[in-house]
């Protein structure tokens, strides 16, 4: 089971979706990155993600309203210093992604212009519409790209089917080390079977949420909260963890339980229905179907509930089959796979868990409380979400910090010192028992 390889890097990223990679494109150029991915690189949360990424481009739309809408739907427990500083870096960190090569879906127009149009769509709990989307596969299209420029980059090195076991803190190397400075990570090698060790200079968490707890979820089996017990075994404070999201609209199917139909179906106009055709969200909120998450989710398990059905309704029949299959092709095909058709039938769907709005507590750099340790992504609690995420908000979050934290990194980095020969796993578990 172990092994005395060991490997070094400037900066070692655990997870590898949007959050990790972003951030390693950002340093490679001036740092040696390795990248781990517990199997292949794409099988993380980002692949998954139907909906789009939130970020003020339309003229009518404004910051201001962008943090409010935020403010409203995470109950009143985001920190607001937060919500803005995300929703005021967000169209740069939207366009770094353009930049890079990713298909956001823009309007078709007859006017010349230099600047595209990109197609916005709205989402639940947003007073615009502001959200991106590459059709209803956003989270692929992002994926692709980051992961292409990843891989054809010489200081970047992906590590497919590794496993972080655990954090190296310095007070594991030295006698009277400092036990709140990271030094490294253990790392599980599935193909071969051994614990390795890689030394680095800084480490950052990407490792996305913990919602594979559940029975019911929208997430990939990778998304069983690694990176946030590592990081409280290590010393960093947690926040926030009994605030898990559920996605209402999750396919009830059973050949695809974790099949997620998204928000933006509701933001083009679908409906809500009980089994006998009547809507009930005019019932529960004023918003009706672009009411926020946990609203739409609670008002779908109560109807369940009361009239003891195994699911609602999803309905966007009223919409051309054009309108439909330009819009939200990926869905169409995946139901037209399993007997469903979307133009024609009502969607079985039901709430399902989908977002650890907490995690490990970060500053707006992602520093952790460990010196050297940062957490990026769904696996960090920011202060952004409160109670209740805003749908498209969690990409955006994934950018701006991978953009704030390899601004942090980078002026750091010259001065921090490469770590020594690290013990291997066994011996670091021998003495860390004695200690105790």
């Amino acid at each position: 089971m172990n092994s005395n390889t060991q490997q070094q890097c400037d900066v070692l990223v655990v997870g590898s979706g949007a959050a990790g990679l972003s951030l390693a494109l950002r340093i490679a150029n001036k740092a040696k990155v390795i990248v781990l991915s517990k199997s292949l690189s794409r099988e993380g949360a980002t692949f998954y993600a139907q909906g789009g990424i939130a970020a003020v481009f339309d003229e009518s739309d404004t910051i201001e309203s962008h943090v409010d809408d935020t403010l409203i739907a995470g109950a009143g427990l985001c920190e607001k210093d937060k919500v803005q500083f995300i929703a005021e870096n967000a169209r740069e960190c939207v366009q770094w992604l353009i930049d890079g090569g990713v298909p956001f879906d823009q309007e078709e127009t007859d006017e010349e212009s230099d600047e595209p149009r990109y197609h916005l769509t709205r989402e639940g709990g947003h007073s615009h519409r502001r959200i991106l989307h590459a059709a209803d596969a956003t989270g692929m299209a992002m994926q692709t790209s980051l992961q292409e420029n990843v891989l054809n980059h010489p200081n970047i090195t992906v590590l497919e089917r590794h496993n972080a076991v655990d954090l190296i803190t310095e007070d594991k190397i030295k006698e009277g080390g400092n036990a709140k400075k990271i030094v490294g990570a253990y790392i599980w090698n599935r193909d071969s079977e051994h614990v390795e060790t890689v030394a680095a200079k800084f480490v950052v968490l990407a490792t996305g949420g913990a919602s594979k707890v559940y029975q019911y979820t929208s997430n990939p089996d990778v998304s069983s909260g690694d990176g946030i017990a590592m990081a409280w075994r290590a010393g960093c404070r947690v926040a926030n963890l009994e605030f898990n999201q559920f996605h209402p609209t999750c396919l009830y199917h059973p050949e695809a339980r974790n099949f997620l139909l998204t928000e933006a179906l509701r933001g083009e106009g679908a409906y809500l229905r009980r089994p006998d055709g009547t809507r009930f969200m005019p019932d529960f909120d004023e918003r009706e179907e672009l009411a926020p998450r946990d609203i739409v989710a609670r008002a779908i398990d109560f109807e369940m509930k009361r009239l003891g059905a195994d699911c609602m309704y999803l309905d966007i029949t009223h919409k051309s089959p054009e309108f439909i299959m330009k819009h939200f092709p990926t869905i169409y095909m995946r139901l037209q796979d399993l007997g469903l058709d979307m133009t024609k039938e009502q969607i079985p769907i039901v709430p399902a868990a989908h977002y650890t709005c907490g995690g490990v507590m970060v500053n707006t750099k992602g520093e952790t409380d460990v010196e050297r340790l940062y957490a990026i992504g769904e696996v960090s609690y920011t202060g952004l979400h409160g109670a209740n995420r805003m749908a498209s908000n969690s990409l955006l979050e994934c950018v701006v910090y991978a953009w704030a934290a390899a601004k942090s990194i980078m002026q750091e980095i010259d001065a921090a010192d490469m770590p020594g020969e690290l013990p291997n796993w066994m011996k670091a578990r021998y003495v860390t028992q004695m200690k105790r």
